[in-house]
């Protein structure tokens, strides 16, 4: 019998370039085998005068990475309690930011990703120098214990070769940059990459090139959160790495605890590399998710989750991970201008964050090829370079229904050009946008939507939280963001709405009383003054990433909550679809019952697609949200005489010349719910 997976796989290899992805995925997996029968890669490897392999010791690297928070006494302390531990190794993390990030990134990361705004002060701030890396390899030598770094970008290989380091360590993020790589195999050193963030497809074609290269390396299964939940962990994979590619394989932990790791090691893991900090509560991007001493103590308490930690050989990019391939990773960038028309050599691309253009990988493709607009240097190239010239639509769709979309106060001027206009502008706020110079004396044809900042401070915005500190910040911010709405809404038309998360977020574990969460919350929506504009508490998935790290989202998501609570204060609601299916998926619940529940109250309904417990905003048709019945039971249950808006929430849907969130429209459109106006005409 001819399943439907099997017809639809049948049809899709049918399409030219659906063949052509697969024949390069059979030719680089080839290779790999090719090599290997040829020359059979060592499973152990020298680093210094270690043997790192199966049978052998397992090389415990304490990672420091920024967590000396620019201090050099604080980084000592680090390698001492290194040594105590009994550490083989510390590492560091060097990066030269012009290098690795475009400058525009750098001397404006409020423009960005939320994540830029946090990250490029703290690597500003906390990067070392020769000085300090000379004190610091000295005093790892007087101790007795390695020391070396992971290298971020080109220069920081020459500059980390002055103190002659027995290998290299290649962060998830550059496990795709052929450029450093490229670098890296020319020192001659032994190579350590983590694969987090990774496909399995990009694992095999990085090393493919170093088998051909003949390099010798080691892999590092690793999840690129931080921390990392035991469920997304999937330390199945160590032994699927060590049989695909002959090389030793380990293990970069950034879950809370230990136990996972210990798994990791029972599993084959010959290295294992997991953050070292004094204090998991000081400022940082890695603290949270590092060792302390006394973190032994967990051992029993987390036996019990190996089973969810141990997963299924089958390597899946997390939600949290595709938050840092944006910030972390790289692109194809122009390293000198190319006008328009010129043919593409080698020489003209360099790669830089952030990483939401066309993946260093593909560099290859666009050498040869002539260039269909102009770039100045520093510019990035995306996916739109590699199509022929006119492939993309120049319009979008038509609806009937009160539809916008996601932006940022910078942004004006590019929505200014859609064709056709949308009905209103949803911005998201940073922390950082409260301050935003907005010409108030712009006049625009459409409504204003707010959705409020998720974090300040480098703190999660939480209106339930009982740190009264963080409750009291979260209030003020939140009070901020009505006054900035109220500055800036008579450049638009109609009442402002802002839509809110309600807070009551946890790390680590869930919080079991609700009741006590959504009291607080409440009272915290009564003391804001909301005079000109409505609020709209929106639903909330079962897990939050925020800081690229995984929480528990504790209330907000079930629908008696919403209905109870938007009661008491007399709110509607922002419906989200995909987090609505994210929490009935990891409850059991029925997403359509579901949806009966909350559509009375809903005024604003964001719509991405949706998959398991963690995948929330994916493109439309690419999860497993059931549009079709969704927008069936949305039309029988909404409320009556009031158009409710809707918006594509697509993740990073904005990038690229809102590229996604064009595809996104494209592909709703053949639902006459939104596109005949059912729902209520804008």
């Amino acid at each position: 019998m001819i399943t439907t997976d099997f017809k639809r796989r049948l049809n899709a290899l049918r399409k030219p370039e659906v063949r052509a992805v697969q024949f390069k995925r059979l030719k680089t997996r080839a290779a790999i085998g090719f090599r290997r029968l040829l020359s059979p890669h060592p499973e152990v490897i020298r680093i210094g005068e270690r043997r790192i392999g199966p049978g052998e010791p397992t090389f415990i690297i304490a990672e420091i990475g920024v967590n000396h928070n620019g201090s050099v006494a604080r980084a000592k302390e680090l390698i001492d309690a290194s040594v105590r531990a009994g550490a083989d190794a510390v590492k560091l993390q060097k990066r030269h930011l012009p290098a690795t990030y475009q400058s525009d990134v750098l001397e404006h990361p409020e423009r960005y990703e939320q994540g830029f705004g946090y990250l490029i002060p703290i690597l500003k701030e906390f990067e070392f120098g020769e000085k300090e890396y000379r004190e610091l390899s000295a005093y790892a030598a007087k101790r007795g214990i390695v020391f070396f770094a992971s290298a971020w970008d080109e220069p920081s290989v020459d500059f980390l070769l002055r103190f002659d380091p027995p290998c290299f360590k290649v962060a998830s993020a550059d496990l795709i940059n052929i450029p450093l790589i490229e670098r890296l195999l020319e020192t001659g050193k032994p190579l350590i990459f983590s694969t987090g963030m990774a496909s399995l497809d990009e694992i095999d074609e990085t090393a493919a090139l170093l088998h051909r290269r003949r390099a010798t390396f080691a892999l590092l299964h690793c999840q690129s959160t931080y921390p990392a939940a035991p469920d997304t962990l999937n330390l199945a994979m160590i032994g699927k790495l060590r049989g695909r590619y002959g090389v030793p394989v380990g293990y970069s932990g950034h879950e809370l605890g230990i136990h996972h790791t210990l798994a990791a090691v029972a599993l084959g893991a010959s290295v294992v590399e997991k953050h070292i900090t004094l204090d998991r509560s000081l400022p940082g991007p890695d603290h949270s998710a590092s060792l302390e001493p006394d973190e032994f103590k967990e051992l029993v308490s987390r036996i019990r989750e190996y089973k969810v930690a141990y997963g299924v050989p089958v390597r899946r990019i997390s939600r949290g991970e595709v938050a840092n391939r944006l910030t972390l990773r790289k692109s194809v960038v122009a390293a000198v201008d190319i006008p328009k028309g010129t043919s593409i050599t080698r020489a003209m691309l360099t790669a830089k964050s952030p990483g939401s253009g066309l993946s260093p990988q593909r560099l290859y493709d666009l050498v040869g090829r002539r260039a269909i607009r102009d770039f100045r240097a520093d510019d990035m190239f995306t996916e739109r370079d590699l199509l022929r010239p006119g492939s993309l639509p120049r319009r979008l769709p038509r609806f009937s229904s009160k539809w916008g979309l996601k932006a940022r106060f910078y942004e004006l001027e590019q929505l200014a050009r859609l064709d056709p206009q949308p009905a209103f502008f949803e911005f998201h706020l940073s922390d950082q946008d409260l301050e935003f110079p907005f010409d108030t004396s712009r006049r625009y044809p459409q409504e204003l939507y707010i959705h409020a900042p998720e974090y300040v401070r480098r703190e999660v915005v939480d209106l339930a939280s009982d740190d009264d500190r963080l409750w009291e910040q979260s209030i003020a911010v939140t009070q901020r963001t009505i006054a900035k709405t109220r500055e800036i809404a008579p450049s638009f038309r109609g009442t402002p709405k802002i839509i809110i998360h309600v807070g009551g977020m946890s790390l680590g574990k869930p919080i079991e009383d609700h009741t006590r969460l959504l009291r607080r919350s409440e009272e915290a929506f009564r003391r804001l003054d909301t005079a000109g504009v409505e609020i709209m508490p929106e639903n909330l998935p079962p897990f939050g990433w925020f800081f690229s790290g995984i929480w528990h989202c504790n209330i907000f998501g079930a629908a008696e909550e919403m209905v109870e609570f938007c009661g008491r204060l007399n709110y509607r609601m922002c419906l989200d679809l995909s987090h609505a299916w994210l929490y009935c998926f990891h409850h059991g619940v029925d997403y359509l019952d579901y949806l009966r529940a909350v559509a009375p109250l809903t005024a604003h309904i964001h719509i991405a697609d949706g998959r398991g417990s963690h995948k929330e905003g994916l493109q439309i048709g690419e999860g497993d949200v059931p549009f079709a019945d969704a927008f069936r039971v949305l039309g029988q249950h909404l409320p009556e005489g009031v158009p409710v808006s809707w918006v594509p929430e697509i993740w990073q849907g904005h990038l690229d010349d809102y590229y996604h969130f064009k595809v996104a429209l494209s592909r709703l459109a053949q639902y006459p719910f939104l596109a005949e106006g059912i729902m209520g005409r804008a």
